[in-house]
């Protein structure tokens, strides 16, 4: 299945309400024939509530809202169409002050032999909460305990969100563009 095939079907299943709402191209007034105002065109609305992008990969890039992002995960692996029955990959990432916490996920269909890379946002820093995708794919477990060992994003209905490589005492998120560790950072 091609990048612009799979893009078609899963954009489908999370339509914009607003993109039904275009408005029609507004056309320059009639009674200034000499004017050099040319018709207007409306900023096109997405008619899906995902974004999508190749980014110069081989790879279709969707982003989702948190809001999505379980649904959105569900209907990848349990539709015959798509069938991403294997997560190879789930890495948190830290996008900066303004862009906020995520997760990006890798996921291929062993079926249809095709791969989708799933990013998802949360602007909220001091308490980044996702949900978890252990219930679709049991791999998530200890990919989610990691993310949230070093970034502190934490994963509703996670069966043990605990740290996996720091201690419990450990204060901070080390993979963090903000944290700062005087004693065990080396700055050169």
């Amino acid at each position: 299945m091609t990048n612009e095939t799979l893009q078609n079907l899963i954009g489908g299943w999370f339509p914009d309400p607003e993109a039904e709402k275009v408005p029609e191209v507004v056309a320059a007034p009639e009674s200034e024939e000499d004017s050099e105002e040319k018709p207007v065109a409306p900023e096109p609305v997405n008619p899906s509530l995902l974004e999508f992008t190749e980014e110069g990969s081989e790879f279709l890039n969707i982003e989702v809202q948190p809001l999505y992002l379980h649904r959105l995960m569900s209907e990848l692996k349990e539709n015959d169409d798509t069938s991403f029955d294997y997560l190879f990959c789930l890495s948190g990432v830290d996008w900066g002050e303004e862009s906020g916490l995520g997760v990006v996920y890798h996921l291929e269909s062993v079926t249809h032999r095709h791969i989708v890379v799933v990013k998802v946002k949360t602007e909220d820093r001091e308490n980044p909460t996702l949900d978890s995708v252990y219930d679709i794919w049991a791999t998530a477990e200890f990919h989610e305990r990691e993310v949230f060992d070093f970034f502190g994003i934490k994963f509703n209905n996670h069966p043990n969100l605990k740290r996996l490589f720091l201690t419990e005492d450990w204060v901070g998120f080390p993979l963090r563009k903000d944290y700062v560790d005087d004693i065990n950072m080396i700055i050169k």
